[in-house]
């Protein structure tokens, strides 16, 4: 279930995750992270929009349903000066951008503390030997990802 997994911030996108267990630890999130976590769930999760904004109305300390609501409809294109529905933000790619040392992803996914910097933002391309070095089972005590992003955009 797309949706289980992006609340219990196990998608398999460290980013995702991270900020799906931050919200589910302190009510919040940084404005950059709501993006990612919005975006991820309507793009690439394809699920109902209005779905994300109950969790995050149910979630968020801050919750404000004028801002909230404009802030899933513009992700998913729907207002005159919204992205096109087809961009996706890459959660590969924003963590680089962000989070470029993994300090975040670190800090809220404790199971990838031990990644080398180089994979901590895509541990599904990392070879074996440094999973293993580093106490990671992809598919057991972390996730692999759970929908491919090529295949979200095929769709």
């Amino acid at each position: 279930n797309y949706f289980k997994a992006w609340r219990q911030g196990r998608t398999g996108y460290p980013l995702v995750d991270a900020g799906m267990r931050e919200l589910w630890a302190t009510g919040w999130l940084h404005d950059r992270i709501r993006v990612v976590v919005s975006s991820f769930f309507v793009k690439v999760l394809q699920l109902p929009w209005r779905w994300g904004m109950k969790y995050f109305w149910d979630t968020l300390l801050d919750a404000d349903l004028e801002s909230d609501a404009l802030g899933w409809q513009y992700i998913t294109g729907t207002l005159p000066d919204s992205r096109e529905f087809d961009r996706i933000d890459n959660p590969q790619f924003e963590g680089y951008k962000f989070d470029p040392n993994g300090e975040y992803v670190r800090r809220w996914l404790p199971e990838l503390s031990r990644l080398p910097t180089d994979w901590i933002h895509h541990p599904w391309n990392a070879p074996e030997s440094v999973l293993q070095a580093a106490g990671i089972e992809l598919g057991s005590n972390y996730p692999r990802p759970i929908v491919g992003l090529d295949e979200a955009k095929a769709r």
